[in-house]
């Protein structure tokens, strides 16, 4: 489940507004996926949009063909996908998932573009180091003394292959731990839980959850969805352990007859703006129109979020770059002077 292939945010998007657009001019459904699967790019992409297509030309449904396909299309996508079918709003549905996934997308593309600049510092900082391991064995070859400056017994071409490995198992480690954590898996939560107490990043995190959690209650509600299928799935949009530890309790209330709001505010885990939105909603009986209208706010709030995002990882990321700049730094100095004692102690 962690290596699967999945579709992309922004190819997601795209086919949701490409869709959206065919399905509301009349086209067939399988007109439609016989044309993207020839746009499809990637291996994985091509070979899930020819079984859709394979699927819909015998005469299946939509949702059915999507859930053939495992998991790379995501749930939501799937689940609201089958809700269209059920009540012929197909077209609308797409047009929401696309609106929903290229905020996604402009959120994602910010942040990376605002972190790009010192990750690539620390790429540059990892590489020096490398450099300078490589470098004292060509020094130590030529001198016929072996130079260790860094005193870890990391020197020149043997040295540099073990750096490179630990460095490379290091940055696989991480990237897996980022992809187990997007896409929620179990063993994750406690991780998630304990960067939601971090001052700045914990909130920041918080905000983009409660973004997508708005908007997710926005096309769920707006489709006639079954009430507890709907808030199940909002809920798992949020990606947010804090979150969706609260789908069975939620689950638990709205079996027992209480409301939404009520369900919600029985957790503990929710602000006070988002419990007011639904209250409102619920009882206005416009909780679709409230959640629209949250989730548009949670949005400016969100871009708010990704700034300080940017800053606490850019943050991280010099101190990281600091700390190997310290390090080398009495590294070098201790071996500075213990070249020259050797020498002292060599003329006395």
């Amino acid at each position: 489940m962690l290596l699967s292939s999945r579709i992309h945010a922004k190819s997601l998007a795209g086919l949701c507004r490409r869709l959206a657009t065919a399905l509301g001019a009349g086209i067939d459904v399988r007109t439609v996926f016989s044309r993207e699967v020839d746009r499809a790019s990637g291996e994985a992409g091509r070979r899930a949009l020819r079984a859709v297509s394979d699927a819909v030309e015998r005469g299946r449904s939509l949702a059915a063909a999507l859930d053939a396909t495992g998991n790379y299309f995501p749930t939501l996508f799937r689940e609201m996908v089958a809700v269209g079918e059920q009540t012929g709003q197909l077209s609308e549905v797409f047009a929401q998932l696309a609106d929903h996934y290229e905020h996604q997308t402009e959120l994602r593309q910010t942040f990376l573009a605002v972190i790009s600049w010192p990750l690539l510092q620390l790429g540059l900082a990892v590489l020096i180091v490398g450099f300078l391991i490589w470098i004292m064995g060509v020094i130590g070859q030529i001198t016929g003394n072996a130079v260790d400056p860094l005193g870890f017994g990391l020197v020149g071409n043997s040295g540099l292959a073990v750096y490179v490995a630990v460095v490379t198992l290091l940055a696989a480690a991480v990237l897996l731990l980022v992809q187990a954590v997007r896409r929620g898996l179990v063993w994750t939560r406690p991780i998630q839980r304990g960067v939601l107490r971090i001052p700045a990043l914990g909130k920041a995190l918080e905000t983009m959850a409660l973004s997508r959690l708005a908007w997710a209650l926005h096309l769920t509600m707006n489709t006639g969805m079954d009430v507890r299928r709907a808030l199940r799935l909002s809920l798992q949009s949020t990606r947010n352990a804090k979150f969706t530890d609260q789908i069975e309790p939620i689950d638990a209330e709205i079996v027992a007859g209480n409301s939404i709001h009520r369900a919600f505010v029985a957790t503990g885990c929710f602000p006070h703006e988002f419990l007011d939105a639904l209250a409102v909603g619920e009882e206005s009986g416009k909780l679709v129109e409230s959640m629209g209208r949250l989730a548009r706010q949670y949005r400016e709030h969100a871009r708010t979020a990704i700034a300080v995002l940017t800053k606490v990882g850019g943050l991280m990321v010099w101190m990281l770059i600091a700390a190997v700049i310290i390090f080398l730094i009495f590294r070098l100095f201790a071996f500075y002077l213990g070249t020259i004692n050797n020498a002292l102690e060599m003329t006395i």
